[in-house]
């Protein structure tokens, strides 16, 4: 399947979940203020039947016009101005909760009418009617005197109203785990596409590296094999330089997949000793010169650590050392690289500055990777395997290091 036609897949699918999940948020808030509309219309017929009870009891006939007002989502209070004794009070909430079929706890409050502050209060517990608390002293209120209006308060009412949508919060949860595993299946796919397109770029990459030498050596071959190349011995000569150095070359491919592929084993062993580190990176500076001064090149030292010895393997440091100026030199046209050395605490710090293409922000992550080589859509005018950084990252952690790299595009 072609890159576009995977992304408009991938684009459909996402939006057709994300469009489920939407419809699935509306309807459980719909339902949920539904159940809790139902739930305030309860407490209201329940709350306005306790009103009348006690206006029957009392045998007041005096009447207020919507006596009862939610304060809050979770808070009402009835308003009437008669006299309250908190047990019939809580007697009559009670049964008129149960009937309602209202949450199994609550808490009441009576109120002075004149001073709006509380006289007595309790909470009460449906399923264990042992467990109360109160407030107030009771014997010395003048209940028969004081005029007062109650208040009742929901604590649980969020989860009462859950717990009647128990289907919908377990189809919420499913559609959930789908969406959970949608996305884990989709990071999949990704990584898979991603992974045989390095792959791809790899084998592409290596056909072509080993291709052109051995196409070199096949053609320098048949000229040896001319019988009139012994009378020519500096002809003979050239061509048998050509295949003995198309030849390194080929070993210094297969050398680099082994390589990785024995990095890929962690069974790397280090032969740490002192090495100076100044030392290494002149040595690695020597071997790529003719590559720098190839490119009509610069590099400047700035060795300005005091303390330049540590203890490594001095193959791979020098390894490291060379890939990245490697590095450096061929993504530059006209490299200028500084490097630099540094102590800070117990630490060496070596930077290295280029001038070169950069890379983008979204690539710095990816760089490090192994087979990864920067997007740089039909045109490879730089040719390798992305294995150059993956070996640097490998060994740098080997050692207990740390590399980081800061790069913007056409800014080195």
């Amino acid at each position: 399947m072609k890159r576009n036609n995977i992304r408009i897949v991938i684009l459909l699918a996402v939006l057709s979940l994300a469009g489920i999940l939407a419809i699935q948020i509306v309807w459980v808030t719909r339902t949920y203020n539904q159940q809790e509309k139902e739930f305030n219309d309860r407490v209201h017929i329940a709350l306005n039947t306790v009103n009348k009870k006690i206006q029957t009891i009392r045998k007041d006939s005096s009447y207020i016009h919507n006596p009862i007002e939610q304060i809050s989502p979770s808070s009402f209070i009835v308003k009437m101005n008669d006299t309250l004794h908190p047990y019939i009070l809580e007697t009559l909430l009670e049964q008129e909760f149960t009937d309602n079929n209202l949450s199994r706890e609550f808490e009441y409050g009576i109120y002075d009418c004149f001073t709006d502050s509380i006289v007595f209060g309790g909470k009460v517990s449906l399923d264990n009617k042992n467990d109360r608390q109160a407030s107030g002293n009771i014997q010395k209120l003048k209940w028969e005197q004081d005029g007062h209006y109650f208040g009742v308060y929901f604590p649980n009412k969020t989860g009462d109203i859950m717990s009647k949508m128990k289907l919908w919060i377990f189809l919420s949860a499913i559609l959930l785990l789908v969406v959970l595993f949608f996305a884990y299946a989709l990071s999949v796919i990704l990584k898979q596409k991603k992974l045989s397109e390095i792959k791809t770029d790899f084998i592409n990459n290596m056909t072509h590296e080993l291709k052109t030498p051995i196409s070199t050596i096949a053609l320098s071959s048949s000229v040896l094999m001319s019988k009139n190349i012994i009378n020519e011995p500096d002809r003979l000569h050239r061509y048998a330089e050509i295949i003995h150095n198309e030849n390194i070359r080929l070993k210094n491919q297969v050398d680099k997949v082994l390589q990785i592929a024995y990095l890929d084993k962690d069974e790397i062993s280090l032969n740490d000793e002192e090495i100076d580190v100044h030392q290494i990176i002149n040595g690695a500076v020597n071997a790529l010169e003719i590559n720098l001064q190839t490119k009509q090149g610069s590099l400047e030292y700035f060795l300005n650590a005091q303390n330049s010895t540590i203890k490594a393997d001095k193959v791979h440091i020098t390894n490291i050392l060379y890939n990245i100026i490697d590095n450096a030199i061929k993504y530059s046209d006209k490299p200028k690289i500084e490097v630099t050395t540094r102590n800070t605490n117990s630490s060496l710090i070596i930077s290295i500055k280029d001038n070169g293409k950069g890379i983008v922000k979204s690539n710095l992550d990816s760089i490090f990777e192994k087979f990864y080589r920067v997007p740089t859509g039909n045109v490879h005018d730089v040719k390798g395997f992305g294995l150059g950084l993956y070996y640097v990252k490998k060994m740098v952690d080997a050692h207990h290091g740390k590399i980081t790299v800061k790069s913007e595009l056409e800014k080195g």
